[in-house]
């Protein structure tokens, strides 16, 4: 039914309806996680300047949130703003952050459209009170609706998020001794989340970046070299068909294998 539901808002013998009909329906990754880079180099190429870049990777993220949520994707983390991007210059930190508050209002009717929830993870006790009270809306807003979790990472890193956890974790009581990977996840920004099945990175580069560092374990990794602001349907569905593809052993081995390398 999720495909029905995505090919109906694809245009007929379009390239993305071409991808889309191949599309395994019962193999969906349950959460994508994506990098979303590029956008000053995107801004770069055309010569203008960066915080263009951004203003147009807000295209790409009305596009990716409602395909994913048209397709019947459980949980999509986008990263927006990292710990160390408050180093970039004022005006554009100011900037990401005009464009955030009015992503939220523009697109909260899609949001209820759609049955998405909206979720933020990272210190956004950190950021200021306007942003926070355009987040706290778009949470509450979006509270009771069943549909797809969509978490945007804002003022996020990985490595903070794992000694946050550990503080929670002290703070709560919990000793070494009871202290598994099943219980430190609980102390985790995504607590109750599906780790994610798939990560996507924009713009060609090949690292991780600090980003849900325990969480993509065994995640599988699709880079393009598609900047951010260019990213749409079609690169989705792509990821989506090339993890399809892989086979997924977390850390095992055929048995083929096993039997060759005397395993048992």
């Amino acid at each position: 039914m999720p495909l029905e539901t995505l090919l109906a808002w694809i245009p007929p013998g379009s390239p993305d309806e071409a991808l889309a009909r191949q599309v395994d329906g019962e193999r969906l990754p349950v959460h994508i996680a994506i990098i979303m880079d590029g956008n000053g180099r995107w801004a770069a190429r055309r010569h203008l300047p960066r915080v263009e870049g951004h203003r147009a990777g807000i295209d790409s993220v009305r596009d990716t949130v409602e395909t994913a949520a048209r397709l019947g994707i459980g949980v999509l983390t986008l990263w927006a703003f990292s710990v160390d991007n408050w180093k970039r210059p004022r005006g554009e930190v100011n900037t990401l952050m005009r464009l955030l508050k009015r992503y939220l209002r523009l697109e909260l009717g899609t949001l209820m459209t759609h049955n998405i929830r909206f979720r933020v993870i990272g210190r956004a006790d950190e950021l200021a009170s306007d942003v926070q009270r355009e987040l706290s809306a778009a949470e509450a807003r979006t509270a009771g609706n069943t549909g797809m979790l969509f978490n945007i990472a804002l003022n996020y890193g990985g490595r903070a998020e794992i000694i946050e956890a550990v503080r929670r974790a002290m703070a709560a009581g919990v000793t070494p001794e009871s202290l598994d990977e099943q219980r430190f996840s609980e102390f985790l920004y995504t607590a109750g989340q599906p780790d994610p099945d798939l990560l996507i990175r924009t713009s060609g580069e090949m690292r991780l970046s600090n980003f849900l560092l325990w969480q993509i374990a065994y995640s599988e990794i699709w880079v393009t070299d598609t900047f951010w602001p260019d990213f749409r349907r079609r690169h989705l569905l792509e990821a989506i068909l090339a993890f399809q593809k892989r086979d997924r052993r977390y850390g095992g081995i055929k048995a083929p294998a096993a039997v060759a390398l005397g395993v048992k």
